[in-house]
């Protein structure tokens, strides 16, 4: 297995989930602010499950799987600053 990639997926995990936090923290009072937060964590929690699960690396080493997770996490991003 390739722990430099599963090591990439593991750091966009982490950035989804405190990307989701911060979003949560600093719009506190808006309207919904959960739900916008929760549509950052929940990805980023389960690609992180994913990098400590064999079956899950296993998976992340295809390059299907490469290319969906950097199409999700990308969009993902650009939802978090126009949020």
């Amino acid at each position: 297995m390739n722990m430099q990639r599963i090591n990439n997926f593991r750091m966009g995990g982490y950035l989804l989930l405190a990307v989701g936090l911060i979003n949560l923290r600093y719009q506190t009072g808006k309207s919904d602010v959960l739900n916008h937060s929760l549509i950052l964590i929940i990805p980023g929690v389960i690609l992180l499950g994913l990098t400590f699960i064999s079956a899950g690396k296993k998976w992340l080493n295809t390059k299907a799987a490469t290319a969906m997770v950097i199409a999700c996490g990308g969009l993902l991003l650009i939802y978090s600053f126009i949020n």
